[in-house]
């Protein structure tokens, strides 16, 4: 049994910060970390080092607020997960390219201390392509407040959003964002176990400049 991904809505559901999740089913979760690892746009290429098992606070305070980046990695069903701990915003480009070899890769984001503010985002990808991405406050700010990519996907997945009264001006930007991920997670099938996350521990490594 897992939970969703409806917990992501709460405040600071995984830590201070926002949050930065990708799953991906096709992936092995250390692919997926060598993957995220080649998606990384500064200093270069990045090595993945696994420094053992981790909850999220004893991560934290390995990485000793230094803005690394690291990842904790985990399985719930056939998706694997990688969840961000560090310095992590702004720092991954588009992740077309981590489902190459036809995976399938989802991102979970949500930049939530950023005081501009950003709206948390979804994107979906299959075999090196974009098939499904939008702002899920479906507001308009920070770019689209309708779904982009693929023309069949986009159109379904805005049928779906659209059935579930989104967007809705009038409703709590939060509780458009639980609606919103409970659209995607359905439409994609995807699962996210909350307390292995939250309380447990999990594989984690550091993305290093190599």
């Amino acid at each position: 049994m897992t939970d969703g991904t409806t917990w992501l809505a709460a405040p600071r559901s995984i830590a201070f910060g926002g949050h930065h999740v990708t799953l991906a089913r096709g992936l092995s979760p250390q692919e997926l970390a060598r993957r995220l690892a080649g998606a990384l746009e500064y200093e270069g290429d990045h090595d993945v080092v696994p420094v053992g098992e981790h909850t999220g606070d004893s991560f934290l305070d390995l990485m000793d607020d230094d803005y690394a980046i690291g990842l904790r990695l985990g399985r719930a069903g056939e998706w694997a997960y990688a969840v961000a701990y560090g310095g992590w915003q702004g720092e991954f480009g588009e992740l077309a390219s981590v489902s190459r070899d036809g995976a399938q890769v989802c991102l979970l984001e949500y930049e939530e201390e950023n005081g501009k503010p950003v709206p948390p985002q979804f994107a979906s990808f299959h075999d090196d392509r974009l098939l499904a991405a939008f702002n899920l406050h479906l507001d308009g700010s920070w770019g689209y407040e309708r779904v982009v990519g693929d023309p069949a996907t986009a159109a379904r997945l805005q049928e779906r959003l659209t059935a579930a009264g989104l967007p809705d001006p009038g409703r709590d930007p939060r509780e458009v964002h639980r609606a919103a991920l409970a659209v995607v997670e359905e439409f994609f099938g995807l699962s996210l176990p909350r307390e292995p996350i939250v309380t447990g521990t999990l594989p984690a490594v550091l993305l290093e400049p190599a």
